[in-house]
């Protein structure tokens, strides 16, 4: 039976619930676990010497990650928001383009755009898996486009929309079927920002893999950390070939000549980084079962509180709960900072969801549909402790 809760009590009831999982705390929101290999491959990097952009453990890291994804090629590089860049780039963007993107996203999906010279243009997500809303976006293209010579534009800016990233959003799904359906009949490229989705799984099949490209991230927070670090995933062998040319600086190969065909960028995973990445890989199956058993410890926990609900993964998908994630009903949405507040307080770390892209000074002025369900979202959302090391 629920338990009755008022306004005022609901940040109690969420701090007992979070500490009845984690224990009293301090507890901070995500961080790594290093029970493996690392020790080992990092020594074994160092004693080779080859601790930059050559050494065998980069191509074993891009090998294994393909094995797990399913990806065809991966090429790794030093962060997401770089695989995000080139992929953008290969996919054709182009300064003077617009990109259609989340307004509920991390900031990294709209810097990656820009730094292509292009406008990132917002688009609104839905309440079911907190990714971009298919249905809404159609209707939306329907009405603010048309086609021209093969593009979709806006009408209102005359400008071509030439792609559509989605992101997975805390490791969630979006509707890849959905959206894949609006890329084709609009005529968009689609570029997966599966940035927090490493071991997530769409209808059977890894994200990051529907799209022309997929993009992922390794950052210290992430499911498992290279430090720093980023992969690109795409099943097209000659994309695969110019990511890995111009992230390793364009340059041609030769055995001493230092020669560079168009310009590239210095994106290079250092072998180092990837040495700890093979070290987590390995480990992956363990940390996403844990990360689920805190789900399901989690989930039996908010059942007894009302007015707030923890995020599951969608129909015929399969999460890997990176970020265990909580929603404030529409009613209690001004209870949010309070919650921050007292779990904070108690050394259980949370945090809001990210402020909303068109609201950042630099984007102010970017294009957007109507993100009323965006909006909302952004004032409800709470994630909570969610490190694979909570549970044993």
């Amino acid at each position: 039976m629920n338990i009755v809760t008022t306004p005022s009590s609901i940040p109690e009831q969420v701090v007992a619930a979070i500490r009845t999982v984690v224990g009293a705390g301090p507890a901070p929101l995500h961080e790594p676990s290093f029970t493996g290999n690392e020790w080992l491959y990092l020594k074994e990097c160092l004693d080779s010497t080859f601790v930059s952009s050559v050494g065998k453990f980069v191509d074993r890291f891009e090998a294994e990650l393909a094995a797990f994804t399913g990806a065809t090629h991966v090429v790794a590089v030093v962060n997401g928001t770089a695989a995000l860049h080139i992929a953008l780039k290969l996919a054709g963007v182009k300064a003077g383009d617009e990109v259609l993107v989340p307004a509920l996203t991390f900031v990294a999906t709209a810097n990656a755009v820009t730094y292509c010279g292009a406008t990132p243009h917002f688009v609104d997500s839905e309440a079911r898996t907190l990714g971009v809303d298919a249905a809404k976006l159609r209707e939306y293209l329907a009405s603010h486009t048309e086609q021209r010579a093969g593009h979709c534009v806006n009408r209102a800016t005359g400008r071509v929309i030439r792609a559509l990233v989605p992101m997975h959003t805390f490791g969630h799904p979006a509707d890849l079927d959905g959206l894949l359906a609006v890329a084709r009949d609009f005529n968009l490229s689609l570029v997966e920002d599966a940035a927090e989705s490493l071991g997530s799984f769409y209808h059977g099949q890894h994200t990051g893999t529907f799209g022309l490209m997929g993009t992922l991230s390794f950052n210290g927070n992430k499911t498992i950390t290279t430090g720093g670090g980023g992969a690109m995933l795409t099943n097209n062998s000659e994309l695969a070939r110019h990511a890995k040319h111009l992230t390793t600086t364009a340059k041609a190969p030769h055995a001493w000549d230092y020669r560079h065909d168009e310009v590239g960028y210095n994106y290079r995973l250092p072998n180092l980084n990837a040495a700890l990445g093979c070290a987590q890989l390995e480990q992956l199956p363990v940390m996403l079962a844990r990360k689920r058993e805190l789900f399901q410890h989690y989930q039996a926990e908010f059942l007894q509180v009302t007015n707030i609900k923890l995020m599951a993964e969608p129909d015929q998908c399969r999460s890997n709960y990176w970020l265990q994630t909580l929603l404030l009903d529409d009613e209690h949405a001004n209870l949010r900072d309070s919650v921050l507040k007292a779990t904070n307080e108690a050394g259980l770390m949370t945090r809001p969801a990210w402020i909303l892209m068109h609201e950042l000074t630099p984007f102010e002025a970017c294009p957007r549909m109507d993100l009323t369900v965006a909006r909302s979202l952004s004032r409800r959302i709470v994630n909570m402790p969610s490190s694979s090391n909570l549970v044993t």
